[in-house]
């Protein structure tokens, strides 16, 4: 067991870093932060910022003879760095479970080779593989880049084999997966984490909104049955155990029409759509990764509110500030700046969550907020 005042670390230095950060420090921890960006949201805030490359030998030595304990907060972190850390330190989650997923032919591969259910796919490596591998999907698909693809980036929905062949080159002929385009009834998420013990403690089963491929709502409790929800609770927790997971995962899924629940994408690490938990949960997502990568018991993951969180990506900024005190004003509204000093298109600059006693009345507030902040 890792108790407070002790150094953690963390590779990464975005958001998701940052929220970590300061769960950490709430709680009475250190934080080094190695991230090769010298304006890291999380670096601004860590007790120490390690501004290197995450193969640097001095970064890492320093974080292995310092911490008590090293984590993520995204899956590109290399695994070859992970495996090197271990051999001085504790690493949470492995690097196994890391390459696992950061790679999407790997975790394809591992969901159809432990009867996790997904949608239909193909890898591709080649041009010439493309062929066989609509004769796998059909069409349309989605040709995705197997490494380095999020937020919709990286992928094309392709309508014909010659599409197909166009976008692989594109991509500059990098390995990619073909999948299956699905019809699909909505998308949910589940937030979970699971400790050294193999206890696993889940949140409640998300409902997410994405436009452009990038996540825009989040709402909780998912609007689906309760046998739903729990199949989706069932399926991420299965995952877990299959990886011999130790930290805070998100399990990406697709509830189909005849009620299936299909895989889509795993996150070794808290998630964009866990952001909820921060203001609507008794124990956030963050304070969770905290206590099981230190060995702690899991705090609880009861819902105190129905909750939606909305995404705010710089596209709001145009030529001036967004009106903040629109968002203050109201209540139930938590606000969440990521600290990020320039706003681009399409990226993730923070987030509000807005409580309420019903999910929809949640949601009406939550785009009547939106829309008077621009």
């Amino acid at each position: 067991m890792i108790l407070p005042g002790s150094m953690l670390g963390m590779l990464g230095g975005g958001q998701l870093g940052r929220m970590f950060t300061v769960a950490a420090r709430t709680m009475g921890y250190k934080v080094t932060v190695l991230d090769p960006d010298s304006e890291s949201p999380a670096g601004l805030l860590a007790d120490t910022h390690l501004c290197a490359d995450y193969h640097d030998k001095s970064a890492l030595e320093e974080l292995g003879s310092t911490c008590a304990v090293v984590t993520t907060e995204f899956e590109n972190v290399p695994s070859d760095t992970l495996d090197l850390l271990s051999k001085s330190v504790l690493v949470r989650p492995s690097a196994f479970a890391v390459s696992m997923t950061q790679d999407r032919i790997n975790e394809k591969n591992f969901l159809r080779q432990n009867a996790l259910p997904t949608n239909k796919y193909a890898p591709v490596y080649s041009a010439s593989d493309l062929s066989d591998a609509v004769k796998v999907t059909g069409l349309p698909a989605l040709l995705k880049r197997s490494r380095l693809g999020y937020d919709g980036k990286g992928q094309v929905r392709i309508q014909t084999l010659g599409e197909a062949e166009e976008a692989f080159e594109q991509m500059g002929g990098v390995p990619c997966v073909l999948e299956e385009l699905l019809s699909f009834q909505c998308e949910v998420s589940v937030v979970l984490s699971r400790g050294i013990d193999g206890e696993i403690s889940t949140y409640p089963t998300a409902e997410n909104i994405h436009t452009n491929g990038i996540l825009d709502l989040t709402i909780v409790p998912a609007r689906v049955s309760e046998e739903l929800a729990q199949r989706a609770q069932d399926v991420a927790t299965k995952v877990a155990q299959k990886l011999g997971y130790y930290g805070v995962m998100a399990v990406e899924m697709f509830v189909m029409p005849d009620r299936r629940v299909l895989v889509n994408e795993i996150a070794p690490r808290p998630h964009n759509s866990g952001h909820y938990t921060l203001d609507a949960c008794a124990t956030d997502q963050f304070e969770q990764q905290v206590r099981t990568v230190c060995g702690l018991p899991p705090g609880s993951t009861t819902l105190l509110s129905p909750v939606v969180m909305k995404n705010l990506l710089g596209d709001i900024w145009e030529d001036s500030e967004p009106k903040w005190d629109v968002v203050l004003q109201q209540p139930s509204a938590k606000l969440h700046l990521y600290g990020k000093k320039e706003a681009r298109p399409g990226r993730k600059m923070g987030h509000f969550n807005l409580l309420a006693d019903e999910v929809e009345n949640a949601l009406d507030l939550a785009q009547s907020v939106f829309d008077r902040i621009r």
